[in-house]
């Protein structure tokens, strides 16, 4: 076997095994392993990343992870100051994850928790003041407040 095809099938055997008694919030409880899997699913096949070094993530999740001890809007706040500083692997990871996770929001709610919808897009997204409404109430700026939407526009 190829040195790459061991070291990604070790770092495969590593996150099962460390996240082996782990659980999703999901009513099915998933387990956690189909987390990993499925961010390193969306690194190659969606962004095409055939990286061993950046598909062997434990280096660049640690490099992204929270400090769970500190309060939430603490954590926040260093996310925020710290992003720009990540490697481009780290981005990578971070942004895979939070498709991931967003795409699992859609598939089911956490278990016990709720959410609704602040806004919704007028029409089929035919029109530019649509497109701006829904990316308007999805982004906000460090401060908490919202992100004009032109100036959104030009960010993303």
């Amino acid at each position: 076997m190829g040195s790459e095809a061991a070291q990604l099938l070790e770092a495969a055997d590593f996150a099962a095994r460390k996240h082996r008694a782990q659980r999703r919030k999901d009513p099915e409880g998933t387990p956690y392993i189909n987390h990993p899997i499925g961010v390193a699913r969306i690194l190659t096949h969606e962004a095409g990343i055939t990286d061993i070094a950046v598909l062997q993530v434990r280096r660049l999740v640690e490099e992204v992870t929270d400090d769970k001890t500190l309060p939430k809007l603490e954590r926040k706040r260093l996310q925020v100051q710290q992003a720009p500083h990540s490697s481009p692997g780290a981005k990578l990871v971070k942004l895979a994850d939070k498709l991931y996770n967003l795409r699992d929001l859609n598939r089911c709610t956490p278990e016990g928790q709720k959410y609704s919808t602040i806004a919704r897009p007028r029409g089929s997204f035919q029109d530019k003041s649509d497109h701006q409404e829904v990316i308007s109430w999805s982004c906000t700026r460090p401060s908490g407040k919202l992100a004009e939407p032109s100036a959104v526009l030009q960010v993303v």
